[in-house]
């Protein structure tokens, strides 16, 4: 349920085409540090009251990254189609949303778009700086009809995932573990977590199950990199894995394993199977993977949870260096910067004062809104 408090949300959009009969949604929630910076999700059941808990997540996770962007995010139900369809539906959303792009609003890629649905919003909007997460040398101009604005960062190059994993390893070197001896498992294996999986795997952590809408695989001695390399790039599913690996869905959160990645959809730890879940660690890939009462729950267990706006703010760094014109080496750069940082900082201060670490987290955030209010 949408709540209303000295933060926001400073802007609620609904938005219908009859011509396409799109529907969709914007929640700008903050933008005392700057214009409000989330992505939008094409997914058949997106709800406003979820998009306002991504944009409100946003805030949070933009001021503790420490870039310049308030809290926004979008959403469009999406039933499913051809990408005939589906550009219709991008840009109809984009034209309703041009009027609050860049200064109040900057989207973004996120589930069910990527750099190709990016570059469709800004030829609708005619505004090469209304989206982050471009094709790399992609935008269009509406006035002179030309392409423009070269040097996007599409996050397809895996920023988010990489800061997951770097986030990741920092909660490792906090709990004390040995990482040649550490195991993980990631539930979701798309843009988030594949990347994840390829950023950890050469650390010495063994990851040792997967999963995706498709099927989940577990090998206790550690999944197979070749074939898993072989199913990204032809951009396969889990399906495609061994047979003889796959376990049933509900089995996946039984595993044991020191480190669970949730790197899928919203709320996919609930009631039905948080009393399975025996991990040390937990890394929130995903945007709120677990209602916070199910968080703090598994807190009380000793749980070290690393909170979503902590993890996962590779994106958005990642959209602040393309916004600032930086390469992707330096882009990077900056992603493990940051979010090694604010993991340590927040992790730090929650075993010392033994807080659960989203509190930690929002209590920075929190402060740093505003004293930029003040």
């Amino acid at each position: 349920m949408i709540s209303y408090d000295e933060f926001g949300p400073e802007y609620i959009l609904r938005v219908y085409d009859p011509q396409t009969e799109m529907r969709g949604f914007l929640v700008i929630d903050n933008t005392v540090l700057g214009p409000g910076k989330g992505g939008f999700r094409m997914t058949k059941n997106v709800t406003e009251d979820e998009v306002f808990r991504l944009a409100r997540t946003m805030t949070w996770k933009n001021a503790l990254a420490d870039v310049p962007f308030g809290g926004g995010k979008g959403g469009i139900i999406w039933p499913g189609g051809p990408d005939t369809l589906k550009k219709k539906y991008v840009q109809a959303f984009a034209r309703a949303l041009e009027p609050l792009t860049p200064k109040k609003y900057i989207t973004a890629p996120d589930i069910n778009t990527g750099e190709k649905e990016m570059s469709w919003f800004v030829e609708a909007t005619g505004k090469c700086n209304s989206a982050t997460g471009k094709p790399k040398s992609l935008c269009f101009n509406k006035d002179s009809g030309k392409m423009c604005c070269s040097g996007g960062i599409p996050h397809e190059m895996g920023s988010t995932g990489f800061g997951v994993a770097q986030s990741t390893l920092v909660a490792i070197r906090v709990a004390g573990l040995d990482i040649k001896k550490t195991t993980a498992i990631i539930h979701g294996f798309g843009n988030v977590g594949s990347f994840a999986y390829k950023f950890l795997r050469g650390t010495g952590v063994r990851i040792i199950a997967l999963a995706d809408s498709t099927a989940s695989v577990f090998d206790p001695n550690g999944l197979d990199d070749k074939i898993i390399d072989k199913i990204i790039k032809k951009d396969l599913c889990l399906k495609d894995y061994p047979a003889k690996q796959h376990i049933r869905p509900e089995d996946f959160w039984k595993i044991k394993a020191d480190i669970l990645i949730p790197a899928s959809v919203t709320d996919v730890i609930n009631d039905s199977n948080k009393k399975d879940l025996k991990f040390k660690i937990i890394v929130e890939g995903a945007n709120i993977p677990m209602g916070e009462e199910i968080e703090k729950e598994l807190f009380k267990k000793d749980v070290l949870i690393v909170p979503d706006f902590v993890a996962n703010a590779g994106g958005v760094i990642s959209s602040y260096a393309e916004y600032k014109g930086y390469s992707a080496e330096k882009m990077f750069k900056l992603v493990e910067e940051k979010i090694t940082k604010t993991t340590k900082v927040v992790l730090e201060k929650s075993m010392r004062y033994n807080k659960n670490p989203r509190e930690v987290a929002m209590e920075i955030a929190k402060k740093k809104i505003l004293s930029a209010k003040s």
